[in-house]
């Protein structure tokens, strides 16, 4: 089979989500052609702009391309990729930063498409939207699962996963290079994170946070962020060293102080399964499927004055942290990309079959 793999135009954790699956087909023998939407994307906005500020000078009233303008430009040429390649399947991972009127312009020329949801129950809405226009798809939220099959019967459930190549547990010859922390987080800053985070005293913990957290200078949690650029191998890196890594499921629907909050989700996320598989002690809040899948190895925490004392309580006991965590990755042994590879791959032959006869 041969697919034209569409990235998702996001150069963070759904990238991560990307790398995994598309290791995952390779490994199971697919014909991935790439399209690296992301880098697509910043090469339109250059282009567009470079060429709209010329335009100006001899123009003044022409209008500044705005978000769409970009999108399309950069989504474009997928429908080019995919005719030129004569894919069987054209397979999108998020599809938030794929124009729709290229995947409408991929249907009119009989192309099937496919799309892997990753942020349900977040942009819910704008997924269903996409899903009414393909062919199938999966999300990464089970709870979601039933809206998306009222717009689209051919939709499943498929969890997240973790990387074979990136995610292993004990020392890795690379690890030494970077800090080892009594606590670490790497995620992006979404106000109840932050809310979370500055409301727990961390005296005498050494605390790193990654990502993009863009801080006042006088932010209490300023001197505890350590770098924005951090990739899934150095993450790795970070949760093998340190002592307690902490899961903070967002509840955000965007950036702001202000954004509203989804109200109930179930999955796990990325950073759940990363953790477990590069045999990391680790706390998180909680959510239906900790439990499921981790029973009681995963200790969880619903205010930020409880997740203070399991982590003072953990950081104090190197035993207890040494013996859960040599017991995590069993729990996620059947949960990698290579192996969630094997639904999706499964699913597409299915409906290509059916959509033959």
């Amino acid at each position: 089979m041969k697919v034209l793999f569409v990235g998702p135009g996001a150069s963070w954790s759904t990238a991560d989500v990307a790398a995994g699956l598309r290791d995952g087909l390779l490994h199971h023998g697919l014909q991935v052609i790439e399209y690296a939407l992301d880098a697509r994307i910043a090469r339109s906005c250059g282009w567009l702009y470079y060429n709209w500020r010329r335009a100006k000078k001899t123009n003044p009233s022409i209008a500044k391309p705005n978000e769409a303008d970009i999108l399309y430009q950069a989504g474009r040429d997928a429908l080019a990729q995919a005719l030129w390649h004569q894919v069987d399947a054209v397979l999108v991972v998020s599809a938030m930063y794929l124009h729709p009127d290229v995947i409408v312009m991929m249907k009119r020329a009989g192309l099937r498409v496919f799309v892997l949801f990753t942020e349900s129950p977040y942009d819910l809405d704008k997924e269903l939207a996409v899903a009414k226009l393909i062919d199938g798809c999966w999300t990464n939220e089970r709870s979601s699962v039933s809206a998306f099959r009222e717009v689209n019967p051919h939709s499943g459930y498929l969890p997240h996963a973790w990387h074979v190549l990136k995610h292993r547990p004990g020392p890795q010859p690379s690890d030494e290079l970077f800090p080892q922390h009594d606590v670490v987080f790497v995620g992006s800053a979404f106000s109840e994170r932050i809310e979370w985070l500055k409301a727990i005293d961390w005296t005498g913990i050494n605390l790193g946070l990654y990502g993009p957290w863009a801080l006042g200078k006088h932010h209490p949690l300023k001197p505890f962020v350590r770098s924005a650029e951090i990739d899934n191998a150095k993450t790795a890196a970070l949760y093998r060293r340190a002592k307690v890594g902490l899961n903070l499921y967002r509840t955000s629907m965007g950036f702001g102080k202000f954004a509203p909050r989804i109200t109930y989700a179930e999955s796990l996320n990325p950073r759940a399964y990363e953790l477990a598989a590069c045999g990391a002690f680790h706390l998180s809040t909680d959510r239906p499927e900790v439990r499921e899948v981790f029973g009681g190895l995963v200790p969880t925490f619903t205010t930020p004055d409880e997740a203070s004392a399991l982590m003072r309580t953990w950081l104090a006991d190197d035993n207890g942290r040494q013996s859960v965590a040599a017991q995590l990755p069993a729990c996620v042994a059947e949960s990698s990309w290579r192996t969630r590879a094997t639904t999706v791959i499964g699913d597409l032959q299915t409906l290509l079959q059916r959509r033959a006869a």
